[in-house]
């Protein structure tokens, strides 16, 4: 674990959520060296499995944006990187960055950060009272149809627009990004050749769109300023027939584990 209090105020923050992305099928193609850009930034190579702390989309997100990031997928306790202040916290350990705020965000704004939030899902639409509760968190937020879940283009479109923001921080300013990827999500058939609407996502679209993902997030990882501290996680995983259960939103092994990777961008 990294000493978070010397992180925070000397690096950058990108909080990346590879939204439904299975950890069943990320540590496959990491092995089979078909997602060379993350493999090549994740430690060792490969992903760490975790367990969510939602099963979902909202429930996930809200946690971790209050410090509850997912957790190694042993016997704990497991010391957190970032936590509110609370008392008789277990978890809270010397090399965890404690604020004293409800959420994380409003804790980094405190501590002098710029808090940035590019959307995907539905949960940051901003269309509804629910789709603005997580981008209302930060000072800025954006959220366009190009980049959610209907768009195979997604991703590179958000990245777009981390270019724009990119190029007009102030240079002596502290950012903290979170970049929600829809792409996992379904739908995503569209990611898999020759396949079609009418025979839906499967475990394969979902490998096909996490290979799509890794060959265009090298361009985010290089947008970022430097030094830069990294966490690429899911929020949550989903179901694609297992045990008869479809989605998410259900306590199944393939929902609550996940793919975690942090690292330093020097």
């Amino acid at each position: 674990m990294h000493d978070m209090n010397e992180v925070i105020g000397s690096h950058d923050l990108l909080l990346v959520t590879l939204d439904t992305l299975r950890y069943d099928v990320a540590a496959e193609l990491a092995a089979a060296g078909e997602t060379p850009t993350l493999t090549g930034l994740l430690p060792g190579g490969k992903w760490e499995r975790r367990h969510t702390p939602g099963s979902f989309t909202y429930a996930a997100h809200t946690a971790m944006l209050a410090g509850f990031m997912p957790t190694p997928a042993s016997p704990g306790p497991h010391p957190r990187l970032f936590a509110g202040a609370f008392p008789g916290s277990e978890t809270t350990a010397p090399g965890t960055w404690t604020f004293d705020a409800a959420d994380l965000p409003s804790g980094l704004a405190a501590a002098g950060y710029h808090t940035v939030c590019v959307g995907g899902v539905g949960f940051f639409n901003k269309l509804t009272p629910l789709g603005s509760a997580l981008p209302s968190l930060f000072a800025e937020s954006h959220w366009e149809r190009e980049f959610g879940v209907t768009d195979p283009e997604a991703l590179p479109n958000q990245i777009d627009r981390v270019a724009e923001i990119m190029d007009r921080q102030p240079s002596g300013r502290r950012q903290f990004l979170l970049l929600n990827v829809a792409s996992l999500h379904q739908p995503n058939w569209f990611y898999l050749e020759g396949a079609t609407s009418s025979a839906g996502d499967t475990r394969a679209s979902h490998a096909a769109a996490l290979r799509h993902v890794d060959a265009h997030i090298g361009r985010l990882f290089a947008l970022m300023r430097r030094p830069c501290f990294v966490i690429v996680c899911s929020d949550h995983g989903t179901a694609y027939g297992e045990d008869g259960h479809t989605g998410h939103r259900i306590g199944h092994e393939v929902v609550w584990t996940v793919p975690y990777g942090e690292f330093i961008l020097s």
